[in-house]
C-alpha cells in the first residue's frame, strides 16, 4: 500500500489526481500543470512536500562530523542559517543532496529527498560509526514525525505572515517575511512549534515550513485562505517539475547519482574545498584540476516538436549520439522545448547546435546559458 501524506483528505477534496510517486500517493496536479505552474509564476501556489525527510544531527561534535560527510562548509552557518549541499562517496559519487540548517547551538536540521530516506539514514549511521568522536554526535532520523508544505510564488512575502498564530520571536527575531533567502525561523500554527525556511525549489520567492502531522492541515487551510484572493492555487508534483527545471535546480537520480558528481552537475559552487577533508574530495578535486568527461548543459529546443524527455539520446550534429537527456519539458513560460542533459566538455559551449532525438526524429537544439528562468528573489545571506 502507498504511504499518505497527513494531507491526503485535503488533496481528494480538492479534486487532485493522484500518482505513486516513490512509493507515496501524491498529487501531480489539480486544475492542471500549466495553470499551476504560470500561478506560481504570477502569484502564488501551495505544495504538499511532506514526503521529503528529516534529521537532526545534534551534539559537541554536530558540525565537524557533518564537514566530514557534506561537500559545503557548514562552518560558515550561523544560528538560522541554512545552505545546499550534498552527501557524496569517496569515488566523488553522490549519495545525496539537502539542505542544512543550524537551528541551534550543536544542532543541525537536514531536510532530504523522500526517495532517500532509507539510503541517508544508512549511510549517516555508516559514516558515523567509523567517526573518531561519535560519542559526541546524535543522529535522528525524524521523517517520520514532521510533515511539509512549500509557498512558492512572488506575492507570497505579502501574506504569509498571517499564516501563524502570531509573529514568532525566532532567530534574530525576524517574521517569516523578514527572512532572506535559505534563514529559517521558529513559529507556530494551532499551537504546535513549527520551522519556517525562506527556501524553495520553483526557482521563484518563497517558503517551506516543516511541522508536526497535527499542524499541518491547519496551515494547509490557511493559506488558501490568506492567499484566495492574491492568485494562490494549490499545485502538484507536475508543476514543481516544470518549475525546477526552468530555474535548472537538480533532480537526484537525474543530474545527481550514484554515478554522477557535483562537480559533473556544475554544482562545484557547493563544493568547499578549502574546509579540509571530507568524503569524496580527492575525487572531486581531481574532476575540478583535470576536468570531467561529461558536462550538465541546458538546452532549448530550436525545432518544432514534441518535448524532449528524460534518456532522450543528445546527438552531435553529425549524428553520432555524444549523451543523454535528464531532465526534459515543454516550458510552460517559455512556451518552448527545453531540457537538461549530459553532453562531452567540447559541446557545453553556449550556443553549440545539437541534437534531440524525439520519437525516432532528430530534433534540432541549441545549448544555452542556465537558468531558462530567473526571478527576483530576496538577498542571499552573507
Amino acid at each position: 500500500m502507498l504511504n499518505r501524506t497527513a494531507l491526503y483528505d485535503a488533496h481528494v477534496a480538492l479534486g487532485a489526481r493522484l500518482i505513486d510517486f516513490g512509493g507515496w500517493e501524491m498529487p501531480v496536479q489539480y486544475s492542471g500543470i500549466v495553470d499551476e505552474h504560470l500561478a506560481v509564476r504570477a502569484s502564488a501556489g501551495l505544495f504538499d512536500i511532506s514526503h521529503m525527510g528529516e534529521v537532526f544531527v545534534k551534539g559537541s561534535a554536530a558540525g565537524d562530523f557533518l564537514n566530514k560527510i557534506l561537500t559545503n562548509d557548514v562552518a560558515k552557518l550561523e544560528a538560522g542559517q541554512g545552505q545546499y549541499t550534498q552527501m557524496c562517496r569517496s569515488d566523488g559519487g553522490t549519495v545525496d543532496d539537502l539542505y542544512v540548517f543550524l537551528i541551534a547551538e550543536e544542532e543541525y536540521f537536514l531536510i532530504i529527498n523522500a526517495s532517500r530516506i532509507d539510503v541517508d539514514e544508512a549511510w549517516l549511521h555508516e559514516c558515523w560509526s567509523g567517526y573518531g568522536r561519535r560519542d559526541e554526535v546524535v543522529v535522528e532520523n525524524q521523517s517520520d514525525l514532521w510533515s511539509a508544505v512549500a509557498v512558492q510564488g512572488p506575492k507570497v512575502a505579502g501574506f504569509i505572515d498571517s499564516c501563524f498564530d502570531s509573529l514568532p520571536p525566532g532567530l534574530s527575531g525576524l517574521a517569516p517575511s523578514g527572512l532572506k533567502k535559505n534563514q529559517i525561523i521558529a513559529a507556530s500554527v494551532h499551537s504546535e512549534g513549527v520551522w519556517v525556511a525562506r527556501t524553495g525549489y520553483t526557482g521563484e520567492d518563497g517558503f517551506e515550513v516543516m511541522a508536526p502531522h497535527a499542524a499541518i492541515g491547519h496551515f494547509w487551510r490557511r493559506v488558501i485562505e490568506e492567499g484566495a484572493g492574491r492568485g494562490l492555487k494549490p499545485a502538484g508534483l507536475g508543476a514543481r517539475d516544470t518549475l525546477r527545471t526552468e530555474a535548472c535546480y537538480p533532480l537526484y537520480g537525474h543530474e545527481l547519482g550514484d554515478e554522477l558528481t557535483p562537480i559533473e552537475a556544475g554544482l562545484g559552487f557547493f563544493v568547499s574545498f578549502e574546509k579540509g577533508e571530507f568524503n569524496g574530495r580527492t575525487a572531486l578535486w581531481a574532476q575540478k584540476q583535470h576536468g570531467v568527461l561529461r558536462k550538465l548543459v541546458a538546452f532549448r529546443m530550436t525545432d518544432r516538436s514534441a518535448p524532449p524527455r528524460p534518456h532522450y539520446p543528445i546527438l552531435n550534429l553529425a549524428g553520432e549520439r555524444v549523451g543523454e537527456v535528464s531532465s526534459g519539458t515543454q516550458s510552460p513560460t517559455l512556451s518552448a522545448g527545453i531540457g537538461l542533459g549530459f553532453v562531452p566538455p567540447a559541446l557545453a559551449k553556449i550556443g553549440t547546435g545539437l541534437n534531440i532525438e524525439i520519437r525516432g526524429r532528430a530534433c534540432s537544439a541549441s545549448v544555452v546559458s542556465k537558468p531558462f528562468y530567473r526571478a527576483q528573489v530576496p538577498p542571499q545571506q552573507g
